[in-house]
Parts: structure tokens; C-alpha cells; sequence
């Protein structure tokens, strides 16, 4: 991991017009970032000392989140509400929005059977509470389900085997398990493509399947996100979201993060304290 301890120095960014100056206090790291470090990750929480908003706690999401000092626009910042730590508000950008974002994809759920594969994950945990949330009755997948039900499952499995039809799929572990999850679709169903943290291909022999058409839906939709990061913040200020954070200490240790990541220690967000 020698890759993501090298650091850089760069001159302070500049903000344009409509765009904000944020002091990072805290920054997130996804499972992509950590594979491919060169990206310089996407989730940020901290104070804004230049542009609109000056002065407030916020969230931030987008590229380059992983310094000091980031310039966002100010579309993809959010006020974090008092009583919720910046620290917790920063694991929530790239986990929420994607939880968020598919299960309002797939429609309405109250009342329908959602699953949601690798659910011990940062995505996993926040689907689970939002699909819980929402009125769904939640099946939860993961090798290790601890803390799922407490967060809103209502069935914990460690495999697809035994699962009954499901209406709704938020999938994050791609290959054999996209193909179970669509095979386990109910007529009219969806399956929402969301990660491929599996590494397997996804081989389909068909996706005839009688009665009414079932789908499948890739995300790759983070635009805009101020408003979404408004939502999840407000959430989770009012105790009905926990950011579910696994793993926090110094930036200085992102490769301990990652190493525990991989090595599958680690259930829920990795969260790095800048200052």
C-alpha cells in the first residue's frame, strides 16, 4: 500500500464563482479509491472558509476530497445539521448517495421484499436502513451480518440459496450473485447493479423469464448532489441513519485501512481524521 502513503504538496485552490473553499477536517475512502489510490477520493466533511456558506460545517462530495484544503461546488456541499459529528457526516457522500439514488431507481417498496447483497459494507448498511425505512421488508446478505438486524433487517444470510422471490435487488457484489439476485426477481422485479466487489464475471445463460418484464439497472448517477447529501445528513442528525463507521483514525494510516478492508475486518466506512 505504499502508493496511498505517499503524499503531495500543492498551492491552495482558488474557488471560482459558485464554487467553495472547504477546510477538510475528515475524509472517507471507498472501496474503488483504495484499489485505484491515484483517484484522490470523493468524500469530505469540514468548514467552508471561502465562498457561499462561509463559515458553516458542511459535507462535500466529488474529486480531489483528499487534501487539507478542497474547492467543491457549492451544488455538492450540504450544512451539516448541529449534533451530528463531521466525522460521521463525511462517511456518508459516495455510501449515500448510491444507497439512496438506487432505492429511489427501483420505486415505491413499502411493503415489498428488498434484498440487498454485501450488506456489511458501507453501501450495504446505509440500503439496509434507508430500505427499512421506506417499508420494505429487508433481506440482508453478508458472510458476517453482524449489527444488521439492529439496523433494520429483517432476514440476515450468509448465502442466495434458500432466499424466496424478492421485488427488488440493490446488488453490490456482482458476478454469481447478480445472477442469483436476478434469477430471484419476482415478476415486474428489478435488480439495481450497483458494485462489482466480487471481481467475477456475471455470466447469464438467458434473461427470458415468463410474466411481467423484470430489469436490470446500472448507477452511475452522483450529480448534483447537494441536496441528496442534505437528506442523508438530516437523517442521520436525527438518529434514524447511522453512517455506520467501521474503522476511524489519522489519514496517516490510510494503508492500515485498506489492508483491514481487504482483508474483510472492517463492516461498514472507513473515515480518516486530516486535522
Amino acid at each position: 500500500m505504499r502508493a496511498l502513503k505517499e503524499h503531495r504538496i500543492v498551492d491552495v485552490p482558488e474557488p471560482e464563482p459558485g464554487e467553495v473553499l472547504v477546510e477538510v477536517r475528515h475524509i472517507s475512502a471507498n472501496h474503488s479509491e483504495l484499489r485505484h489510490p491515484r483517484i484522490g477520493g470523493h468524500d469530505a466533511a469540514g468548514i467552508v472558509l471561502e465562498g457561499p456558506g462561509k463559515g458553516r460545517r458542511v459535507v462535500a462530495f466529488g474529486a480531489g476530497a483528499w487534501a487539507e484544503r478542497a474547492v467543491f461546488p457549492a451544488s455538492s456541499v450540504a450544512e451539516v445539521p448541529d449534533g451530528l459529528d463531521l466525522a460521521e457526516a463525511a462517511a456518508l457522500p459516495m455510501a449515500g448517495l448510491t444507497a439512496l439514488r438506487t432505492l429511489r431507481a427501483a420505486g415505491p417498496v413499502l411493503g415489498r421484499r428488498v434484498l440487498v447483497t454485501g450488506a456489511s459494507g458501507g453501501v450495504g448498511r446505509l440500503a439496509v436502513q434507508l430500505a427499512h425505512l421506506a417499508g420494505a421488508h429487508v433481506i440482508a446478505q453478508a458472510r458476517r451480518g453482524d449489527g444488521l438486524r439492529e439496523l433494520g433487517a429483517d432476514e440476515v444470510v450468509s448465502s442466495l440459496d434458500d432466499v424466496e422471490p424478492v421485488d427488488v435487488a440493490l446488488e453490490l457484489l456482482g458476478g454469481p450473485y447478480l445472477v442469483r439476485a436476478w434469477e430471484l426477481l419476482a415478476p415486474g422485479g428489478n435488480a439495481q447493479s450497483i458494485g462489482w466487489a466480487s471481481g467475477e464475471p456475471a455470466a447469464f445463460t438467458s434473461l427470458f423469464a415468463l410474466g411481467a418484464a423484470r430489469s436490470v439497472h446500472s448507477f452511475g448517477d452522483v450529480s448534483e448532489p447537494g441536496p441528496d447529501l442534505a437528506v442523508l445528513v438530516d437523517l442521520a442528525a436525527r438518529g434514524l441513519l447511522s453512517p455506520s463507521v467501521g474503522w476511524r483514525g489519522s489519514w496517516e494510516r490510510v494503508g492500515e485501512a485498506a489492508d483491514a478492508l481487504f482483508a474483510g475486518k472492517i463492516r461498514g466506512k472507513i473515515v480518516l481524521d486530516v486535522t
